[in-house]
């Protein structure tokens, strides 16, 4: 049958305008890029409403530290479930359901009287909404609807998305505790939380195929990873789903090996510094709102470093990274105790942008380690259960460092604790093998899981 040339011309000028219109990938890119920026808000808030809390309820430092270790480690054993859960109903309603959470346990501790309220709506429903939506979203999103050669960038862009999240939200968070007071911080982290859920449900596709799309970066006939092609898992639980990859992944060394130095990552960041640098500053006479614009500060310069660190994991060893993330890290963190006073000093300011750069760099890398030695398919919950060893590593120095300071006056030990650990993850991130341990089963799963799209 002949295509009248009309019909024809007609075609390739749609087809042409179609390709000069930006790719969808990069429109659901951005609306879940602020949902982590969002997420990264609602959890880094706990840190400048530590001691509005105590002031009002007269409450222990390790009552309210306890409260955001249980927000912590809830936050990280929801990463691996809540892959599972996208993997089985999808990104929209997961997340969606994730914003709802937040909104009701942000705005549900206006009324709060007791300690326990505290841990519940704190610990348990922003632990769970916040942790749906932690740095799993980013890695399988940019694994779905982006190639491989683009992933490390967009990587480093949505791990960037946890500096921003304190950028916006923190000084604004710090400034309303100060002034009107901590509800009406709480307030505004529940409005903008149900403000993301329309744009949500009308932007977010789970996968390119589901537009009749490509993943962007692909070529007609290009062999296309699992999940950017077809839903896996649907006939596994996802409960099952993460039981599962968590049981087969502990046979590797590698998997212990990210898990023990993703842990030490989360104790010396959101765990020690997240927690606790704004009430460590105040106790050596630095004005709150300094204090949590500096760790705004380590937020700027953490977009800069996470998206260089996402470029650089594609062109270098992931493994030499994390080893020079961890070591200078390490070095940083023995030097605060000398630098913490009640005005900023350029020493200060330099370990402010150094630690800023280092704050999440480690996430492209470890990200990027996971999808070599356990594939594609499974790296999303893979990094799932990485993820919560952070968070439980960060829940442990949220309540030792409170336990520190209530017991010996200030934070010198929990520093030196912190300082230590980094430099023995730098030294264990050497020992990560260059290829997969367990080739057999990855090449099984990755051969079962492969779909060509012509």
């Amino acid at each position: 049958m002949t295509i009248p040339a009309a019909a024809a011309d007609a075609a390739t000028s749609t087809q042409a305008r179609r390709s000069r219109r930006p790719h969808r990938a990069w429109s659901v890119a951005a609306v879940i890029l602020g949902a982590l920026v969002a997420a990264a808000g609602f959890r880094s808030s706990t840190g400048a409403l530590l001691e509005p809390l105590e002031s009002e309820f007269g409450w222990s430092r390790a009552t309210t530290s306890g409260a955001v270790t249980a927000n912590l480690v809830i936050y990280g054993i929801t990463a691996p479930f809540a892959a599972a859960l996208m993997e089985r109903f999808g990104l929209r309603r997961v997340v969606s359901l994730a914003l709802v959470l937040v909104a009701i346990g942000s705005g549900l501790t206006t009324v709060m009287t007791s300690p326990w309220q505290l841990w519940l709506l704190w610990g348990v429903f922003v632990g769970v909404g916040a942790g749906a939506m932690a740095l799993v979203l980013g890695a399988i999103v940019a694994n779905r609807w982006f190639v491989e050669s683009r992933r490390g960038l967009v990587t480093g862009i949505f791990s960037a998305a946890g500096a921003a999240g304190q950028l916006v939200f923190l000084p604004g968070i710090a400034a309303l505790a100060a002034g009107p007071g901590w509800r009406y911080a709480a307030l505004v982290v529940t409005g903008a939380a149900l403000l993301l859920v329309p744009l949500v449900l009308l932007v977010v596709r789970d996968r390119p195929v589901d537009l009749g799309l490509r993943p962007f970066g692909a070529q007609p006939g290009d062999v296309l990873d699992e999940p950017a092609t077809r839903h896996t898992g649907s006939q596994v639980g996802p409960a099952a789903l993460a039981v599962r990859t968590l049981r087969e992944s502990m046979r590797s060394r590698t998997f212990w090996i990210l898990f023990g130095t993703f842990w030490i990552c989360g104790w010396s960041t959101n765990g020690l510094i997240g927690t606790h640098f704004i009430p460590a500053a105040h106790d050596h006479g630095m004005p709150q709102t300094t204090a949590a614009g500096l760790l705004a500060l380590v937020g700027v310069f953490d977009l800069v470093g996470t998206i260089a660190s996402g470029w650089l994991t594609d062109k270098v060893d992931p493994r030499l990274l994390l080893c020079g993330y961890y070591g200078f890290r390490g070095l940083a963190l023995l030097f605060v105790p000398a630098l913490l006073g009640p005005e900023i000093h350029p020493n200060l300011f330099i370990f402010i942008v150094f630690y800023g750069l280092d704050w999440v760099a480690t996430v492209p890398p470890t990200i990027a380690l996971c999808r070599r030695h356990f594939g594609v398919a499974r790296s999303g919950v893979v990094f799932g259960w990485v993820f919560a060893a952070h968070m439980v590593g960060a829940g442990v120095a949220a309540s030792y460092a409170g336990w520190v300071r209530q017991s010996t006056g200030d934070y010198f030990t929990a520093w030196l604790t912190a300082g230590g650990l980094c430099l023995f993850a730098a030294l264990a991130c050497l020992a990560i093998s260059k290829s997969p341990e367990l080739g057999s089963w990855n090449a099984e799963g990755e051969d079962a899981e492969v779909g060509a799209v012509a």
